[in-house]
């Protein structure tokens, strides 16, 4: 179909660029609205063409349909975890008697929330006698989360409801009442600082919202944002402080003891500080400053000079990726070649022991207690699906918990890991996945992921849609590109602003090692990424659309002059750059942004965007106006198609349903267009 292009030029420090499709930007109007309706029918009816979708569609189903368990948390006499039991859309919140006593009981099913299945549990507190819970709730994939509070002795709700709030913690003070940040009522401040200006208040139990007592604001600094934490003693009310997408923050904190004064402990905005605990006045941190790796310190608050700060555990080769305090320990998560180890330390910072993990893999979460003799470990890898281990201090023993099982035979496939050589030289890892014997024959169907921004480390993860694609032949490679956090600040930065080509580079070197060491060839190349990863294979796939044999394009930034412009967009101008404001900036965003590098009458590869009509994190303006712009240049019969998924957002809380129709689509196009067997 042909897109109406609209004459709109503007002028970014006497360089003139043509924005033929902003009207796309507006959702509302019945033009844009019937566009992208048109868009996603022609989407559909190639997809439903492809015989072996329906196939895909059940394979998928069939591994999706296993138990999955996640990191549980204990609270009181009972153990909290959430469990799904294998196709239902959202993961059910279940406790256990600690001593195993009773059965698991229902607390809390997300499932009965509405009926599409798209109320997403997002984040739980607990009261400090266990008996309350506030837990958070995403609606459609909607950032905008809804805080309510549950009886646990009843299974009954409060009545109040809390609303406007966004990547807030929730930190009970007690056990009437919690801290909370969140953004303006609507209508009560202008349309700029509704999701702009946020704001530190105290909720008290069974009262509205109306009455909550504002307790911190900074409205000469709108742009800062809090997330409010609670000292175990109760006594220290702590505000992670950030801006943005910003690597570095702030700590701020009030003694509840005398209800002082916020002290701005940590005010200089000169590095990454999260707080760990603390022992009385002593505060424990982990920063990043002069130790771009990580390292743990603590501050004595009656004595916060500089001078008088100590550092507990230094800055080693490898990356500090988790810190608790747990059983009046320090726990370690560190990353080392892009696999997570397990280290154990006093308060003091003298090394104890190692915790062994399974294999080559990922901690996505630690839960354990300062005062607790006991921690939650949850563990993954491509081959290895999500695991809960315990861990007893007493006994210095990790034991399964909980077994996610799958019904598939992981023996027969491996993982290894390459470094290669990058356009400049510079290292990059790269994991491999595949059947063992594999024939590197050059003719192996192979899909290339990676990310590379915002800090952000790419470890290995495991997936059902993986699986599949592994055993009808495929080859899986995950690349750990410049911009991630693999290796630390450096690493981050030699990926960002007027570095981020850097990232591109290691990506088309990825794509390029791949067929030079015979495991495919360009005809059998494909690439997928989300978000900041949507960027990545848009903008490898302009500048070099002759390498790759398919592209999947996911929810992605692709107008790098005007993504600052759209709901939270201007978050990211810290990594990316602002093209309005800095001619500088202006030249690289320029020199890479996916839209304005589209060039006419080239052959582009097949090519499937997606996106979400309620995504409020990366709009669908985006995706629209880099498909509208790829039709009208692709040279040949390479189809260009859009997706758009109804009632989703940025892909938070996304119901399996939604998941297992969405990977359908995309493993169908891979197989059609690159020659796959289901």
């Amino acid at each position: 179909m042909e897109t109406r292009i609209e004459n709109v030029v503007e002028n970014y420090h006497g360089t003139s660029v043509s924005d033929p499709y902003r009207w796309l930007e507006n959702p509302e109007t019945e033009e844009s609205k019937q566009w992208g309706e048109e868009q996603q029918q022609i989407t559909s009816e190639y997809l439903s063409l492809i015989s072996a979708r329906d196939q895909i569609r059940e394979r998928l189903t069939e591994l999706w349909n296993s138990p999955k368990y996640f990191l549980p948390q204990k609270e009181g006499e009972y153990i909290y975890f959430s469990k799904n039991d294998g196709l239902q859309n959202q993961a059910v919140l279940y406790r256990q008697r600690a001593d195993h006593s009773a059965k698991p009981e229902v607390v809390l099913d997300p499932n009965r929330l509405n009926e599409k299945g798209t109320s997403a549990l997002v984040h739980l507190s607990f009261s400090r006698d266990s008996l309350k819970m506030a837990y958070a709730i995403s609606i459609d994939g909607s950032d905008w989360q809804e805080i309510k509070i549950r009886n646990l002795e009843t299974g009954k709700d409060y009545a109040e409801v809390i609303r406007w709030s966004k990547f807030s913690t929730i930190a009970w003070a007690g056990n009437e009442g919690f801290y909370y940040s969140r953004f303006p009522e609507p209508g009560t401040v202008g349309a700029e600082d509704e999701s702009h200006y946020n704001r530190v208040y105290w909720h008290t139990l069974g009262t509205p919202q109306s009455d909550d007592k504002l307790i911190f604001e900074e409205p000469e600094n709108k742009e800062l944002a809090f997330r409010p934490i609670m000292s175990d003693d109760d006594r220290y009310l702590i505000l992670h402080v950030w801006r943005g997408t910003e690597a570095k923050s702030r700590i701020y904190f009030q003694d509840l003891q005398d209800q002082g004064e916020f002290v701005r402990l940590l005010n200089d905005g000169d590095a990454n500080y999260s707080f760990i605990g603390n022992d009385g006045s002593l505060f424990y941190f982990y920063t990043n400053l002069q130790a771009q790796k990580g390292r743990v310190i603590t501050i004595d608050i009656e004595r916060p000079n500089r001078e008088d700060w100590k550092e507990i555990i230094p800055e080693r080769k490898d990356v500090i990726s988790l810190v608790a305090m747990i059983d009046r320990h320090i726990v370690v998560s560190y990353l080392r070649h892009a696999s997570h180890e397990l280290k154990v330390y006093s308060l003091e910072g003298a090394f104890e022991k190692d915790i062994p993990l399974p294999e080559l893999g990922s901690i996505t979460g630690l839960s354990g207690k300062r005062k607790g003799t006991e921690m939650f470990v949850s563990f993954t890898s491509f081959l290895y699906p999500q695991t809960i281990f315990h861990y007893s201090f007493e006994e210095g023993k990790l034991t399964r918990f909980f077994d996610s099982e799958i019904a598939f035979p992981l023996e027969k496939y491996e993982t290894t890991q390459v470094f290669y050589p990058s356009k400049d030289g510079t290292a990059i890892p790269m994991f491999i996945t595949h059947k063992k014997g594999l024939a590197l024959d050059g003719n192996n169907p192979v899909l290339l992921t990676g990310y590379g921004g915002f800090n952000v480390s790419e470890t290995p993860a495991f997936s059902p849609s993986q699986l599949m694609w592994l055993e009808n032949g495929g080859v899986f490679a995950l690349a750990n590109l410049r911009g991630g956090g693999e290796y630390g600040e450096t690493w981050h930065q030699e990926g960002m602003l007027e570095n981020k080509q850097n990232v591109f580079d290691d990506f088309i070197a990825a794509a390029e090692w791949l067929i030079e060491n015979r495991y495919t060839n360009r005809s059998k190349l494909s690439i997928m990424g989300g978000s900041n990863g949507g960027l990545l294979v848009s903008a490898c796939m302009v500048q070099r659309p002759e390498l790759f044999g398919a592209v999947i394009c996911r929810v992605p930034v692709t107008d790098m002059l005007r993504y600052h412009k759209f709901t939270v967009g201007r978050f990211w101008t810290s990594e990316y750059g602002n093209a309005e404001e800095n001619p500088d900036h202006f030249q690289f965003l320029y020199a890479y942004s996916p839209l304005h590098n589209v060039k006419s009458n080239t052959e582009y590869p097949p090519t499937l965007i997606t996106t979400a009509d309620t995504d409020d994190r990366v709009v669908p303006a985006h995706a629209k106006k880099l498909t509208a712009t790829l039709q009208a240049a692709q040279k040949g019969d390479h189809p260009i198609l859009l997706r758009i998924e109804k009632n989703a957002g940025h892909g938070l809380g996304k119901p399996t349903s939604k998941l297992i129709d969405e990977q359908a689509d995309i493993f169908a196009f891979l197989y059609q267009h690159l020659g796959v067997d289901s």
